[in-house]
């Protein structure tokens, strides 16, 4: 076991006002496995090229070990699933491939097969086992699970557990649950490091913000009581004061002196309150700098005009004259948060192109409503171009009320002026979604809305669907979010 030593840690992006990380220190063991999490744009991805030394920075890394990341970029896809592992892991025996592979539960038939025919989770795996062929070096392992089936994923969770060494970033809870022994949080104003998994950093970090919650608003009362009491003082200090070159009262010249001590007396109380009004501000201005505020989601789901919208019968969808899954039977009425599952490439997105009305060939029968308005959330988001002005007059949306969301989101004003192609991945999706819950629709399709999205957001748009209750029909990967929503789930079967 050795160390990861971050020391006065200071980065930002040329050109930005304010610095990514300032002045951050930590220090990391490597046998840990580290779930690395934070609001999208926070800097994770930046900080694993930190770790890489990619970019310029002021303070100290200090390591006694070598740095992977994952995910790999891959110069031809082309290529066979074999040679591409062989590059990356530097020709390593075949035996030890095969062994890794077994662990993952890949079939080792991938190797022999051009990496671009892979399906998502294909090529997650053979790049994993290409991660964990290079021996001896700490893994920085950046969202592994985007695109993976459930399955998959716990099959990528087995593999990691059986690891040691790593830094993994991921926004999925049960995830993190399963695979991390500490979290290393990207906050506000400092990074924080954690024994346990997510649940308990999630359980401390709620228990920290109620404290300074707590403390703050006593802080604030506090506050509102010493001004007051040093407002008094002060006019009674002037009012003492006043008496000294007063009128002679039943022929008496006044007590000068005695007049002046008791002033003098007044104002020193009026000196000492400020002094304890300043160390509580002092403490309030201490308090709230990581507490994210999760502001709340809004949305404006129409109501159709019949109770079922979609019905299918024996439906299976049909590529050169074969069928991709077994015999579909459902109905989707008003209201209903109906979750499609199934494994990587089982058909699902397909299923979705159909009921958004794309010429795809099938057996059986589907009767969707006739004038279903759609709001529809891509898998992707290399479509996603311009401005968010321009984006907004595209889409015919409310520009204030999309930048609303966006913002309610965690997207900071800064970013509003950028090119959208210039965003994070997690901060286009964002877009994605805003857009979305701006638009009113009968029906809400979401094709793996929270890849890439951060825990809170994925928290606030559950909160956000089970209040608002529209029709949704969505693909997601993450359990506890499908668990939260779907009140139905279509189950497709290759």
């Amino acid at each position: 076991m050795s160390q990861i030593q971050v020391k006065n840690l200071s980065f930002g992006y040329q050109g930005s006002y304010e610095n990514v990380f300032e002045n951050v220190s930590f220090n990391i063991d490597t046998d840990w496995k580290l779930g690395l999490i934070g609001r999208n744009g926070k800097g994770k991805t930046t900080f694993l090229k930190l770790l890489l030394n990619e970019y310029n920075y002021q303070g100290k890394i200090e390591k006694s070990v070598e740095f992977d990341y994952f995910p790999f970029e891959i110069k031809d896809e082309k290529n066979k699933t074999l040679d591409i592992i062989n590059e990356i892991a530097l020709f390593p025996e075949e035996w030890k491939i095969y062994k890794e592979l077994n662990l993952i539960n890949a079939d080792a038939e991938i190797l022999y097969r051009s990496f671009n025919v892979l399906s998502g989770g294909e090529k997650v795996k053979a790049l994993l086992v290409a991660l964990f062929l290079k021996e001896n070096n700490f893994l920085l392992i950046d969202e592994p699970t985007n695109h993976l089936g459930y399955e998959s994923k716990k099959e990528v969770e087995k593999y990691l557990n059986d690891k040691k060494g790593f830094i993994v970033v991921s926004h999925d809870r049960e995830f993190l649950d399963n695979v991390a022994d500490h979290i290393i949080s990207i906050n506000n104003k400092n990074i924080d490091i954690q024994k346990g998994n997510y649940s308990s950093w999630k359980e401390n970090k709620e228990r920290q913000d109620n404290f300074e919650l707590a403390e703050n608003n006593k802080l604030k009362k506090d506050i509102k009581r010493l001004e007051e009491s040093e407002k008094r003082a002060a006019k009674w200090s002037n009012d003492i004061e006043k008496t000294k070159y007063g009128s002679r009262n039943s022929g008496l010249r006044p007590d000068r002196g005695y007049i002046g001590h008791q002033s003098a007396k007044m104002m020193q109380r009026s000196k000492s309150i400020e002094n304890r009004k300043n160390k509580e501000i002092q403490e309030k201005e201490s308090l709230l700098k990581n507490v994210d505020v999760a502001h709340v989601l809004t949305m404006k789901p129409l109501q159709f005009r019949k109770k079922e919208i979609i019905y299918a019968s024996n439906l299976q969808i049909k590529y050169d004259n074969k069928h991709i899954f077994q015999k579909l039977n459902f109905d989707i009425n008003v209201g209903d948060r109906v979750l499609i599952s199934g494994e990587n490439g089982s058909g699902k997105t397909s299923l979705i192109n159909l009921i958004l009305g794309e010429n795809i060939e099938y057996d059986g029968e589907i009767k969707i409503a006739y004038d279903l308005k759609i709001s529809y959330v891509e898998q992707h988001t290399d479509k996603v171009k311009g401005n968010l002005r321009e984006y907004a007059l595209k889409y015919q949306i409310d520009e204030g009320i999309f930048k609303a969301m966006l913002s309610k989101l965690g997207v900071e004003s800064k970013e509003f002026e950028k090119d959208i192609q210039n965003m994070s991945e997690g901060q286009k999706k964002k877009v994605l979604i805003a857009r979305s819950i701006t638009e009113s629709a009968d029906l809400y399709v979401w094709d793996e809305p929270l890849n890439y999205i951060d825990i809170i957001s994925r928290e606030q748009i559950e909160e956000m669907i089970l209040k608002y209750k529209p029709t949704i029909i969505f693909v997601e990967h993450d359990k506890i979010f499908g668990k939260k929503i779907a009140n139905k789930i279509i189950e497709i079967s290759k």
